[in-house]
């Protein structure tokens, strides 16, 4: 390896390291509780090594955001494969159920930790994240197109559904549940799921 592709590695390296360092500081403490400071002091390094790489927290954020929703996209991709549009979506909804418990530190980031969306539009963040939604929504869009769901605007048909599903997911995985027994829990998402799958269906 060459000395520039070795210095290349290294600023990789270091980036991850500051991400990874600012991930977990913001979910252990608050973004509104974490500094450039502390994010360097994890990582044992000054601050003006971070704004090599970030301007500010609220870039580092959005640069977390980014990599958790392009993680989101990539767990999705099988689905749209997928001939029947209901079908898709369905199992749309079931890998996000599986991606909110697999990957509980990408969810947290992309959509309860509290943070302000000071970002520009054409950043990674909002990329990934619209990219996300829009696969919804164009999913959503083909199943009232084929008559599977009741006519209603795609968008605000996409956000309900949207809404449902992290409701139900953020409540388990904030162990919101404890006021229902331990095996109805174990069950409670799946049988909920199922329902609503009824409810979405035009019959």
């Amino acid at each position: 390896m060459g000395v520039k592709e070795r210095k290349e590695r290294d600023r990789i390296d270091m980036r991850q390291l500051i991400l990874d360092s600012a991930h977990h500081l913001f979910l252990s403490k608050g973004f509104d509780e974490v500094s450039i400071r502390n994010i360097a002091e994890a990582i044992e390094y000054s601050p003006a090594t971070i704004y090599l790489y970030f301007k500010d927290k609220n870039e580092i954020f959005h640069a977390l955001h980014g990599e958790a929703f392009k993680k989101f996209n990539e767990y999705m991709t099988p689905v749209f494969t997928i001939k029947d549009p209901f079908k898709r979506l369905v199992t749309m909804g079931e890998k996000y159920i599986e991606f909110t418990f697999a990957h509980p530190k990408y969810y947290t980031i992309m959509f309860i930790a509290e943070a302000p969306m000071l970002c520009e539009e054409s950043s990674e963040g909002w990329i990934e994240g619209g990219r996300a939604l829009e696969g919804l929504e164009s999913i959503v869009a083909e199943c009232i197109k084929e008559g599977q769901l009741r006519k209603q605007p795609a968008k605000v048909l996409a956000f309900t559904i949207w809404s449902y599903m992290h409701g139900m997911c953020s409540l388990a995985l904030r162990d919101r549940m404890k006021h229902y027994t331990e095996e109805e829990r174990e069950h409670m998402i799946e049988k909920s799921f199922k329902i609503f799958v009824q409810l979405l269906k035009n019959q």
